[in-house]
């Protein structure tokens, strides 16, 4: 089965216990009243209850709806690719409706303008289903395989709220200011919100909002705000939200008359094959060498970078050749993630300073720098830091 097909989301569920210890010594700031009004809670509070939320007995509540990812990030104009890569997940408004019954029990749908893809878990089986290609392939997980695969069942990288709530939450220390409001909505929900704005006037983030369910304290919603922008960057939530089990017939399937066949095992096992290890690899070399410059939100990471590192990280491979399934496995059919990369450079401004030179790439939320001394720094933060930091050697 082609990985490229399944764009890696998960089921919104409660967040896990990291963020009550991510945030509990973080500032906090009263509570915002207005009507209608949930009872006023500090963020403290709110992340235990979303704690026990998630680790009461039986794990988190079934429930069903749709969520809604939207990006405006002002990148360049993107080279087209495939409904299913990921690249289109970066700009736009794209929709995925799951329904969760248990750990064992999940079916997420991603409907596009002509087609239709949908991943069904029930206990040890499961299908995967593409109309775009009239093809059903019956999956079987491996007993005894006590990690979730990393393919098909969908595992996004900050795809999902509770997902992108943990990675955002990691950072609410002391710089950060946080505060709740208890009087806003998401999917027709009363929701208390945690605002996160950072101190350091070189970030790029006017602040982050958290929506928590104000019954089961499941987050509904992620909206992340770039300085001097009055609609959100980027944004992650339920337009609609059930907290009822899903009917037993949402976790079956049959393949239509006519549809291709196919059968897969997978496991653990399945998904060490060489190429990802190599991968594995090259990143770990990678990360050998960054370094940190600054603190919290105006933190810069610095890593030594070439072109050619840029684009064998645009081709998902350890080296800048081709490899067999090409770059659709990594980032979906029709993708073409050099196009990609010479559009983001064509836009780059050319910078220098007593550091040296190079390409200044900037959006809403993120600023990058590829030096000619082979360094890429990448951070939250303006320009003005960006080059800051590219004099720290």
């Amino acid at each position: 089965m082609r990985r490229g097909t399944f764009v890696r989301w998960g089921v919104p569920i409660a967040a896990a216990a990291v963020i009550g210890a991510a945030v509990g010594a973080g500032p906090v700031i009263a509570a915002v009243s207005g009507e209608p009004a949930l009872p006023e809670r500090s963020a403290a509070q709110l992340l235990a209850d979303a704690v026990a939320a998630t680790n009461k007995e039986g794990g988190a509540a079934p429930m069903s709806g749709t969520v809604q990812q939207t990006s405006s990030l002002g990148l360049p104009a993107l080279p087209s690719s495939g409904s299913a890569s990921p690249l289109s997940l970066l700009s736009g408004s794209h929709e995925v409706k799951v329904w969760y019954g248990a750990a064992d029990k999940l079916r997420v749908a991603m409907p596009t303008q002509l087609n239709e893809t949908n991943l069904i878990m029930n206990g040890g089986e499961g299908w995967y289903w593409d109309s775009a290609t009239n093809t059903a392939t019956k999956l079987t997980i491996k007993k005894g395989d006590t990690h979730t695969p990393a393919t098909p069942v969908p595992q996004p990288s900050d795809l999902t709220p509770q997902q992108v709530a943990e990675r955002v939450l990691a950072h609410a220390d002391e710089h950060t200011a946080v505060r709740v409001i208890n009087n806003a909505e998401v999917a027709g929900r009363p929701v208390y919100q945690l605002v996160l704005s950072p101190k350091e006037e070189g970030s790029l983030v006017q602040e982050v909002r958290i929506a928590l369910d104000g019954e089961t304290y499941v987050p509904l919603q992620v909206q992340v705000y770039a300085k001097g922008s009055a609609e959100p960057a980027f944004q992650l939530g339920f337009t609609q939200v059930t907290f009822t089990p899903p009917a037993a017939e949402n976790f079956t399937f049959t393949p239509p008359a006519g549809a291709k066949v196919e059968e897969k095992t997978i496991g653990l096992e399945d998904m060490r094959d060489e190429r990802a290890e190599q991968q594995a690899e090259h990143a770990e070399r990678v990360a050998s060498k960054a370094k940190v410059v600054g603190d919290g939100w105006a933190s810069v990471a610095v890593i030594p970078f070439s072109l050619s590192d840029l684009t064998a990280a645009a081709t998902g491979t350890p080296d800048a050749s081709a490899t067999p399934g090409g770059p659709g496995e990594h980032f979906g059919d029709g993708a073409d993630p050099r196009a990609l990369l010479d559009s983001v450079l064509k836009s780059a401004t050319p910078v220098s300073g007593t550091w040296g030179s190079g390409k200044l790439i900037k959006t809403k939320l993120v600023t990058a720098l590829l030096t000619d001394d082979g360094r890429l720094l990448v951070g939250a933060v303006t320009p003005e830091e960006i080059t800051k930091a590219a004099g720290t050697k």
